[in-house]
């Protein structure tokens, strides 16, 4: 839900497990808009983020257990800076960079998460 109250969907592909959370959106040349990838961890954590190998410009949101979001962060393009918030989540989702900002989604920002059609994108949920 965003700061106006209104529901916003982001398509996510789904990575829960070490090796989908490693290689994340890597090489990927192109994100459609209102694409992203969801990264789902087994326990509250403070993993980093970097986007080594990562061609697009992102935005990272950060979400914890009960679906509100802790924070939310730009990345760039092939840069190894370390990106991750002060708290812990257990969940983030990465979609183009200013996704979240263009849709009214902030900080205490209420996420919830819903499976789609098995036939539409392998392992896809909304983000609502």
């Amino acid at each position: 839900m965003n700061k106006d109250g209104s529901n916003v969907d982001l398509l996510v592909e789904v990575a829960d497990d070490a090796a989908e959370r490693n290689k994340g959106l890597m090489s990927r040349e192109i994100l459609p808009e209102g694409q992203g990838m969801l990264f789902v961890f087994e326990d509250e954590s403070q993993h980093g983020f970097w986007m080594k190998d990562t061609l697009i410009p992102l935005s990272i949101a950060f979400i914890e257990g009960e679906g509100v979001v802790i924070d939310i962060q730009d990345m760039e393009p092939r840069d190894e800076t370390i990106h991750k918030p002060d708290e812990p989540y257990l969940y983030a989702v990465e979609a183009n960079q200013g996704w979240f900002a263009r849709n009214g989604i902030e900080p205490r920002s209420q996420v919830r998460l819903a499976r789609t059609s098995p036939t539409e994108t392998p392992q896809a949920t909304r983000i609502r």
